[in-house]
């Protein structure tokens, strides 16, 4: 496994929503460490620093890591960029069965640093529950023999955190492709009310709004599920971003027709080009663990902007050596809050999301999925 001391230190904070708690200087040494890294065995990738006039032999004493010249997101649907250690590789997509995909290698080490934030992220809000069986509903994709979606690969990897009863996925199997069974969630929710075991959904959240809008239709009545249930979400949205459901009234239609508490419906935020997760708080905004640093980029001149300003989303992370993706910006406009302006008391700053940029959007998982829950 590729030897990276100071990275590996970083993305293995036990606290990740405690700034305090990481030893001065760690960040900027771990990117440095990274960065020199992919100099070193990226091809191209020194060439890149040079052509927005840094050097390698700078890096130990960069401190201002927005500095460190981004890719975009989009490129790795163009490019599979990969390090020397990218070559043999878990290989995950980005999109469902049409449209544009991003591919990236994970190697061992990458993927492990990833998975170990879920881990921390987890404990911090005390869902991790190994003694306690619980029924799983998927708002994804059935897996098929071999998982090379990134979101598909991240909702079995969120199963793991208490053990299994059941699973229902939303999307099934056909033999040529997925269909939204929107009739099956339905009696899984209702089954899993009867059964008594805490709850837990993954997945997109368009998926869940259009059960919840089937069931108010036909009539079907409300559900109340066990105690410690859990309404998780990923991917995002339609393409159409008109027909987005505002989350307080998602959320409030949960509560409402499940039964799942406010404070236990989250949403996510991650990308397979930017494995961090990004998971709300109770106050339903998403801070920045420990283990990133977000900069907000102006549209016009991608300069750097304050707290309070809207524009593209943008990452540092020293997590990934398979793929020179430790500095991206997404398609995704944002603007970054201080901490305390939460007022749930963790001290990290958050972002607050509003939407891709641009009039044609790239296609993601949520998008491509979102053609199955139009064709239903």
């Amino acid at each position: 496994m590729t030897a990276l001391p100071l990275s590996d230190a970083l993305c293995a904070l036990a606290q990740p929503y405690c700034p305090d708690s990481v030893p001065e200087g760690l960040f900027s040494r771990a990117m440095a460490e990274i960065t020199r890294f992919h100099c070193e065995h990226t091809p191209g990738y020194e060439h890149w620093l040079q052509a927005h006039g840094l050097q390698a032999e700078q890096l130990d004493n960069l401190d201002d890591w927005s500095r460190l010249p981004p890719i975009f997101a989009n490129y790795f649907k163009r490019q599979l960029l990969l390090s020397t250690t990218g070559h043999i590789a878990l290989e995950l997509t980005s999109s469902g069965t049409t449209g544009e995909k991003s591919r990236m290698r994970y190697d061992e080490r990458s993927m492990a640093a990833a998975q170990f934030m879920v881990r921390r992220i987890f404990a911090h809000y005390h869902w991790n529950a190994p003694h306690t069986p619980c029924n799983y509903l998927i708002l994804g994709y059935e897996p098929e023999d071999r998982i090379g979606l990134g979101t598909a690969y991240t909702d079995q990897f969120l199963c793991s955190f208490a053990p299994a009863n059941r699973v229902v996925y939303a999307l099934r199997r056909t033999g040529d492709g997925h269909q939204f069974d929107v009739f099956g969630v339905i009696a899984a929710l209702q089954a899993f009310a009867e059964e008594n075991l805490p709850v837990r959904i993954f997945g997109f959240p368009a998926f869940l709004w259009q059960t919840l809008q089937r069931m108010r239709a036909t009539g079907v009545a409300d559900v109340q599920l066990p105690a410690q249930s859990l309404a998780l979400f990923g991917g995002g949205w339609k393409t159409q971003s008109a027909q987005e459901i505002p989350k307080p009234q998602l959320y409030a239609s949960i509560h409402r027709q499940l039964g799942i508490e406010l404070a236990n419906c989250r949403d996510g935020f991650g990308a397979v080009e930017h494995a961090v997760p990004y998971i709300e708080c109770a106050h339903h905004h998403f801070h920045v663990p420990v283990y990133s640093k977000v900069f907000i980029r102006d549209p016009v001149d991608f300069s750097v902007l304050p707290y309070g300003r809207r524009g593209f989303l943008g990452f540092v992370s020293p997590y990934i050596s398979s793929s020179p993706a430790h500095a991206v910006v997404m398609s995704d406009l944002a603007t970054l809050h201080q901490g305390a302006s939460c007022g749930c008391g963790l001290a990290s700053d958050w972002f607050e999301l509003h939407g891709r940029a641009g009039t044609t959007a790239g296609r993601s998982c949520a998008m491509a999925a979102a053609d199955l829950l139009g064709a239903h």
